[in-house]
């Protein structure tokens, strides 16, 4: 009786961790590659946005922080440090963003 029950118990279990099941008619065209390159892309943007989410850009610094320029040039802001990049703007030539990073190590 235990042994049906376990057996009973991880069948259930194994279709809940299956995912997504899609039944089509045989005679509706499929293109499976064209499915793997959909699920490829669609998980390529979830990480996209789950990095962009960690990384946390200014275009301006707030105010009250401090200019450090050892080892590099990079901004104190409270407890967060910020490092200016720049990037090509079609309006001024090239703007600044400022990035967080770790507080440097001075050396």
């Amino acid at each position: 009786m235990r042994v049906l029950a376990l057996c009973i118990s991880l069948f259930f279990v194994a279709v809940v961790h299956s995912g997504q099941v899609v039944v089509r008619k045989s005679s509706e065209p499929f293109d499976a590659f064209a499915v793997r390159d959909k699920v490829l892309k669609d998980h390529q943007w979830q990480e996209m946005l789950r990095m962009q989410q960690q990384i946390k850009i200014l275009q301006a610094l707030p105010t009250g922080c401090v200019a450090i320029s050892v080892p590099y040039r990079h901004f104190r802001c409270g407890g967060y440090y910020y490092r200016p990049y720049g990037y090509p703007s079609a309006r001024s030539g090239v703007d600044e963003v400022y990035i967080q990073v770790d507080p440097p190590l001075n050396k």
